[in-house]
């Protein structure tokens, strides 16, 4: 079960309103990599996990927590939809030659009125909602929970990655010391975040469940192994050999790294079958 305390795990109000940086926020909630798609990624892992009960809790952990950076997110966009625009184009009617021009609104207000999300006004009510800064609806398509451990561990590291990133350019984008502040702690958790999943592909590492290539389950004689470890260089040029991919030991300790200057196709040409003549395809030839 889930149990909700009315306090917010970290918050501060922005000083001004601004309607249109919160339709930027909009990206930290119903995003790709916003936090409805971390929630839902790491539940269902949770939930789908059959590993060790540690993995399974801490999946659900930090799912949890999300749910409370949703909700932290959603208050920070309803205090930067307060009373904006609707109060300030009020306002305007006040000055009747501006009124007329304007039908009623300062021109900067106008413009404030077309940058917003006018959703938030029509839709929500001036409220959070679950989609993206261009108003597209969260998908649960975004989310991963393949039941391999280690593919999901790998997939919450982008993840976070990603989620960080964003926040740290919407962090830059503000100069509201509330809307800073409170960016500043979401950060933060995504740096431990980042260290946590990390620290977790180690865990499963170290405990034999899991390792590189995944899924380390998969005979590797069943592969073609001679084709395991190159690199294939398509490009003009040969600038690619110099990074640690095109030579030494692989990653996962198993091979040598082999870097094939000009490769050649090793299948044959490329030909379908024919069609069921009642598909009425083209035929070949008559």
């Amino acid at each position: 079960m889930f149990y909700h305390k009315k306090r917010l795990q970290y918050f501060t109000p922005p000083e001004h309103p601004d309607a249109v940086y919160a339709k930027k926020l909009q990206e930290l909630i119903g995003g790709p990599f916003g936090e409805m798609t971390v929630m839902m990624q790491y539940l269902f892992q949770g939930w789908n996990c059959r590993g060790p009960v540690k993995y399974k809790d801490m999946l659900l952990d930090i799912g949890t927590e999300e749910i409370g950076h949703i909700e932290m997110v959603a208050n920070l966009i309803a205090h930067l939809l307060d009373k904006a625009p609707l109060e300030a184009q009020q306002e305007a009617v006040k000055d009747p030659i501006v009124g007329a021009v304007m039908g009623g609104s300062k021109a900067e207000d106008v413009i404030m009125a077309n940058a917003m999300n006018p959703q938030h006004a029509i839709v929500s009510g001036l409220g959070a909602m679950p989609s993206d800064s261009v108003g597209y609806p969260w998908n649960g398509r975004f989310i991963i929970a393949s039941g391999n451990l280690m593919a999901d561990f790998m997939s919450n590291v982008q993840a976070e990655s990603q989620g960080r990133l964003q926040a740290v350019r919407l962090y830059e984008m503000s100069n509201d010391p509330g809307v800073k502040d409170t960016l500043s702690y979401m950060i933060a958790r995504d740096t431990m975040h980042q260290n946590q999943w990390l620290a977790a592909i180690e865990d499963l590492k170290d405990s034999g469940l899991e390792s590189f290539p995944i899924p380390s389950s998969f005979p590797q004689e069943l592969e073609k192994q001679e084709a395991s470890y190159e690199f294939w260089n398509l490009s003009e040029g040969n600038e690619s050999a110099e990074g640690r991919w095109a030579k030494g030991s692989s990653m996962d300790g198993k091979g040598e790294f082999k870097y094939i200057e000009n490769p050649q196709p090793q299948g044959p040409v490329a030909e379908a079958p024919q069609p069921d003549p009642r598909l009425h395809g083209t035929p070949k030839s008559r």
